[in-house]
């Protein structure tokens, strides 16, 4: 209880400076009803309670799970085995991953169910899958890190010429969103799990980062794969009509429970079904250790269904509705400013960037302290919602503008930069943009886009998940280079 308490409370106080933000809003530049904003707050409370317990399940009995995987992929000696089981539990991870579900959601409904969500589920989780298993492949190995990055980004940018935009946008997207609550934990806990059953421990060390980085290149993969077979020409965005025009507060948390209970259950289910095979022929752990474990999956799923019914039901609509409502002001500085001020705020939002960090510190041994890591990658989430206001705004800039000249420099950075950051650097930008990413921030851009006459919401709304993902890349990278200068000053 003392542990779910100081989660109740390590997410609370990460929450409550969006909502006393987006409370002010409502009072001044962009008023809400008082049902709406009701309705926030409770969805407010519902992300925090979800979260509380999702991270308690995960600590509970997803760390454990994917440390025995690690471990029994290190111990196997046929690839071909590391290969499937690395497949599909990129898969399962991903199609339960709830800052994913949230995108499909968001990537359905705009586009008026053209993209269903489960087509966007699958195709991204296939992706998932085979790069997850690359990477695992990678550790065990030993192939470079940065060679299998710039091998895997060269690979995007051919598929790329054949992209429309929209699903260039979408698929950078679900890059960013696919390394949310659920999945980097268990990435985490997997590539420390191989990596530390390596005889070298400057190799373990460096090996613990890199595996989301890989990983999270599969989503791009699969939403780029899918625009091959479906033809986007006749897709259109648009918002669709929300649960706003309703004076009910419970209405809209009480209708999306069934259908958002029935979609977690089966999301997780394989994963479940994964745990009991493993434990029967590979794990097995004493009961009271098995049922600890097993608990920690309830939990998870419980966690799961609350955020996304808080999600669904009070915070998208809001997001949608500030976004709106700032961008109608013919002063785009300030949808600029906040989104420069939302993003210094989003990055102590999220769960998955508190695990990493404290992930960092701890392989360190405390040599990389987490305040400067979460202080880097907030500047560089300020810079990428910021920027990403003003790509909505001005016509003229589109994503490419920002993602290809961040990605060469990205790239060319790994040549330089100490392989431990390199690997943390592209951990950190899948893992920045998490639930709060996916979810308010999204809308706000989709509110935004709709707002201003000229754009257009799937070219110019999506893509700024992929903007908070790649622009730690620079920022963490940035970061090592300063290490590795006092490093050898301090050798002098």
């Amino acid at each position: 209880m003392n542990v779910l308490l100081h989660k109740v409370k390590e997410v609370l106080s990460a929450v409550a400076p969006i909502v006393i933000l987006v409370v002010v809003l409502s009072l001044t530049l962009t008023p809400l009803a008082p049902v709406l904003v009701g309705r926030f707050v409770l969805g407010a409370l519902a992300i925090v309670l979800g979260l509380s317990i999702l991270l308690f399940g995960i600590e509970l009995g997803i760390l454990p799970f994917g440390n025995h995987m690690g471990t029994a992929f290190i111990k196997s000696n046929k690839l071909i085995y590391v290969l499937a089981i690395g497949f599909l539990l990129g898969f399962f991870v991903n199609i339960a991953e709830p800052d994913l579900q949230v995108l499909a959601a968001q990537v359905s409904s705009v586009t008026g169910g053209f993209l269903p969500l489960a087509t966007i589920l699958v195709a991204v989780s296939i992706g998932t899958g085979i790069t997850l298993s690359l990477g695992i492949t990678r550790i065990v190995k030993n192939i470079p890190l940065n060679l299998v990055l710039i091998v895997l980004y060269v690979a995007i940018g051919a598929l790329a010429l054949f992209a429309s935009a929209d699903m260039l946008a979408i698929g950078f997207d679900a890059s960013g969103a696919t390394t949310g609550a659920l999945t980097v934990p268990l990435v985490l806990a997997l590539s420390v799990g191989i990596a530390a059953m390596k005889r070298n421990s400057k190799s373990s060390e460096e090996d613990s980062f890199g595996l989301i980085g890989i990983m999270s290149t599969g989503a791009i993969f699969g939403v780029l794969l899918l625009n091959l077979f479906v033809k986007t020409d006749s897709m259109q965005g648009a918002l669709p009509e929300h649960a706003a025009a309703t004076d009910s507060l419970f209405g809209p948390f009480v209708a999306e429970l069934p259908r958002i209970a029935l979609e977690s259950f089966i999301a997780l289910l394989p994963m479940i079904i994964l745990l009991l095979v493993f434990q029967k022929i590979s794990f097995k752990l004493k009961p009271r250790a098995f049922i600890r474990m097993f608990l920690g999956f309830l939990y998870t799923y419980i966690g799961l269904v609350i955020f996304l019914v808080g999600v669904s039901a009070g915070f998208m609509v809001v997001g949608n509705l500030v976004g709106h409502g700032l961008a109608a002001y013919d002063n785009r500085a300030i949808l600029v400013g906040f989104g420069f001020l939302l993003g210094l705020l989003v990055i102590l939002t999220e769960p998955a960037v508190y695990i990493l960090t404290h992930q960092i510190e701890s392989v360190t041994s405390g040599y990389i302290k987490r305040t400067i890591v979460l202080a880097t990658l907030s500047i560089g989430v300020a810079f990428a919602v910021g920027l990403s206001m003003l790509r909505i705004a001005i016509p003229e800039i589109q994503l490419w503008h920002y993602l290809l000249p961040c990605l060469v420099i990205s790239l060319a950075m790994t040549f330089f930069v100490p392989k431990l950051f390199v690997g943390i650097a592209f951990d950190s930008g899948g893992v920045a943009s998490g639930p709060m990413t996916a979810t308010f921030i999204l809308a706000l851009a989709e509110g935004a886009s709709d707002a201003i006459e000229h754009s257009n919401i799937l070219l110019d709304s999506f893509g700024v998940i992929a903007m908070v993902a790649i622009t730690p890349l620079i920022a963490l990278q940035a970061l090592g280079l300063i290490y590795k200068i006092k490093s050898r000053k301090s050798e002098l």
